[in-house]
């Protein structure tokens, strides 16, 4: 069955804050319901597209998941908003649409190693978005 692509909108909430301070990409948490209403065939993973903030679009890496280098309890869904040079913006609303796969949810041996796996994410979504924008 294909899901993809797959449109979503939900607010923003505070997640972990590890993602700018820690791994240098900053992303929004979506809430709860976004994640509850995730089709169930939506594998867990990190996936690329397009959301829209404030009336913006941007492209999008996204994770849908535990995110197993944290072995988090709770499935979260956070998106990096690519060039996005804005501050918070929690409590607003946004919009995405997942156009495609990116690769398996994994731990990695080192901090580093995350960091330049997610590095790659956002090439491979910036490039799949403007590949998109092009059909």
């Amino acid at each position: 069955m294909q899901i993809l692509p797959y449109r979503f909108e939900g607010e923003v909430v505070r997640g972990f804050g590890r993602g700018g301070k820690e791994l240098g990409c900053p992303t929004a948490n979506m809430d709860d319901s976004v994640i509850q209403n995730l089709p169930e065939s939506l594998q867990v993973g990190v996936y690329y597209g397009t959301a829209i903030l404030e009336g913006k679009k941007y492209s999008m890496a996204m994770s849908i998941g535990w995110n197993p280098q944290y072995q988090n309890e709770k499935k979260t869904v956070e998106i990096h908003l690519i060039d996005y040079a804005g501050g918070d913006f929690y409590g607003k609303r946004l919009s995405a649409v997942i156009i495609g796969f990116i690769r398996e949810m994994k731990s990695f041996g080192s901090l580093d190693e995350l960091k330049s796996a997610i590095a790659k994410d956002i090439e491979v979504a910036r490039r799949g978005t403007v590949d998109q924008n092009k059909l």
